[in-house]
């Protein structure tokens, strides 16, 4: 990524709007700002490799169900780059292999921190999951409070929206939901 040229354009869309970082003193090292924290913190994402993160942490066992739950999300919606924020619920019915629980807890983290839906997002997480681990089945069930709805358009203030992506068998998916406490 590239923070000068991230800058540039932070103060070409100020001034696209009608607006003068260099003038207007509240203004004053914004574009500097948006810049940094788009790289550094709400893109951060695009610099984790996952595929080394999780082979890192794989351990040789078995358990019951391994659920982690309100697992802190933020990610940013490609189509008005405004933040969704909300919660994730990771489980999973391990066959042979576990993963560190902070793992699981980076995994969404890393998936997160880029542009994407949150349909994808679900979906990244249990495909990187399954891939690694080889579970009998894996689940995530994120719930997000979008700032396009809430912000613009629709002022949907309070409303969330709730996805759930599964890998297994059909005979595993009420399992899944029911461990994640989806409504049927």
């Amino acid at each position: 990524m590239n923070r000068a040229a991230a800058a540039v354009a932070i103060d070409a869309f100020l001034r696209a709007l009608g607006r003068d970082a260099e003038r207007e003193p509240e203004l004053v090292g914004t574009p500097e700002r948006v810049a940094a924290a788009y790289i550094d913190e709400l893109l951060s994402g695009y610099s984790v490799d996952v595929d080394a993160l999780l082979s890192a942490n794989v351990l040789s066992g078995t358990s019951d169900t391994v659920v982690v739950r309100n697992v802190r999300v933020t990610t940013m919606c490609p189509h008005h780059l405004l933040p969704g924020i909300g919660t994730a619920t990771v489980a999973f019915r391990p066959e042979a292999k576990l993963v560190g629980l902070g793992a699981i807890v980076q995994v969404v983290d890393a998936f997160a921190k880029r542009l994407v839906l949150q349909e994808a997002l679900g979906e990244s997480v249990v495909g990187a999951l399954a891939q690694h681990l080889s579970p009998k089945w894996v689940a995530c069930r994120i719930e997000l409070a979008h700032g396009c709805m809430v912000a613009r358009g629709e002022e949907a203030h309070g409303a969330e929206v709730e996805t759930f992506s599964f890998r297994g068998t059909e005979g595993d998916r009420a399992e899944a939901m029911s461990t994640l406490r989806c409504p049927s």
